[in-house]
């Protein structure tokens, strides 16, 4: 199938298939006789995988990396655990952080909810930050 056809079922563009297959992700492709790209019909399941990668929160890189694995003739199921402990655990970071500063937003909010404007000086924009 033509990349049209592919990015249409792919729910993607041309410009993104290209760009998968610049960076290895989509592997080369055969040419018709005019030089138009000519898919095949799997490409569409590869693309898929890309996008739950994607969403799972992985580089482009790692799932790369997974497709060279499987690419390969190996099963890269225990790569794509170990990658996706390290991204569970990147976020459960991201989370103790964000708390961390809901609870400081929330207390210089609570601060601001009843302004004084005798407790500002000159020299400071807001004192609530």
């Amino acid at each position: 199938m033509w990349i049209g056809e592919l990015a249409e079922r792919a729910g993607t563009t041309a410009k993104t298939l290209r760009f998968y297959e610049e960076q290895g992700l989509l592997p080369p492709t055969e040419r018709t006789p005019s030089g138009y790209r000519d898919y095949a019909p799997e490409t569409v399941a590869r693309i898929d995988f890309i996008h739950r990668g994607q969403a799972a929160g992985l580089t482009l890189a790692q799932i790369r990396q997974i497709l060279d694995i499987r690419d390969g003739g190996h099963a890269p199921c225990g790569h794509v655990r170990d990658l996706l402990d390290v991204r569970l655990a990147e976020i459960e970071q991201q989370i103790a952080q964000l708390s961390v500063l809901r609870d400081t937003i929330a207390d210089l909010s609570q601060d601001a909810a009843h302004p004084d404007p005798e407790t500002c000086s000159t020299d400071q924009v807001c004192r609530y930050l």
